[in-house]
């Protein structure tokens, strides 16, 4: 939850910079950039999330060998049974977006159109 909270100021700040028009506004942007884009929380995440579930990330692979590590993040957030609003900070996308990969992780695994991808993925 820090790191969400983390997330949203950045943007936050990022979007009063951009609408300032100050002049050192693109190396601010790059800083806040940067470390809006820091995989070192992803890195602490998937640790902390595998001493919790530890197969479930090489089950998930091991069923779906096509999946990106991206995918594999959002499996990840949906198997904590995060909503779309929660999940889109912490992928910094906005929720329509998460709303789009879910989508598209949904025919990546040919998941028929009835079934719940949130249900399916708690269920692996």
């Amino acid at each position: 939850m820090s790191i969400i909270r983390k997330n949203e100021f950045l943007s936050s700040i990022k979007m009063e910079l951009v609408s300032g028009g100050k002049e050192n506004l693109n190396k601010v942007v790059k800083i806040i950039d940067k470390n809006l884009n820091n995989r070192d929380d992803w890195k602490m995440f998937q640790e902390a999330f595998n001493n919790a579930d530890k197969k479930f990330l090489g089950k998930i692979k091991s069923k779906h060998t096509e999946l990106t590590p991206n995918d594999l993040r959002l499996c990840a957030y949906l198997r904590l049974n995060l909503s779309s609003k929660e999940i889109a900070p912490l992928l910094n996308i906005s929720p329509r977006s998460v709303e789009v990969k879910r989508y598209r992780l949904r025919k990546k695994m040919n998941l028929p159109h009835d079934e719940n991808l949130t249900s399916y993925i708690l269920e692996v």
